[in-house]
């Protein structure tokens, strides 16, 4: 399994996908307390923080929203502020009629990540 890797600043593992079937297989090694990420629209990766949600700070989910962000088609197309999804693993459901790579969500939250804040972290990473 080929996932982009990050790690944040507090030095947690994030996994994202990088296609469809990335993102298949992201999900299917989340566990159920680990947090998920995606943008409102479609068209990114899934990002999923390596931790217990009860060991992810702000600053984890912040930065982890940022990197999903950074590779998402509303970024790409858009260049704007983007819209996150964050959501625990156990509220992740598939039925069979959606195609690969796509899934549905029981409960989320919801956070704007900042246009300054994704070209911030695509120059720090150059």
């Amino acid at each position: 399994m080929a996932f982009r890797e990050f790690i944040t600043s507090s030095g947690l593992k994030v996994l994202a996908g990088k296609d469809e079937e990335t993102n298949e297989d992201l999900i299917k090694q989340v566990r159920n307390n680990e947090l998920v990420f995606h943008t409102r629209e479609a068209g990114s990766p899934f990002a999923n923080i390596k931790a217990d949600a009860k060991e992810i700070t702000k600053e984890d989910i912040n930065e982890t929203s940022i990197f999903c962000a950074k590779y998402s088609k509303d970024w790409k197309k858009n260049k704007k502020d983007v819209l996150m999804h964050y959501f625990l693993g156990k509220d992740i459901f598939k039925t069979k009629d959606m195609k690969t790579g796509t899934f549905g969500v029981k409960n989320f939250k919801e956070m704007k990540v900042k246009k300054q804040d994704i070209e911030g972290f695509e120059k720090s990473i150059l």
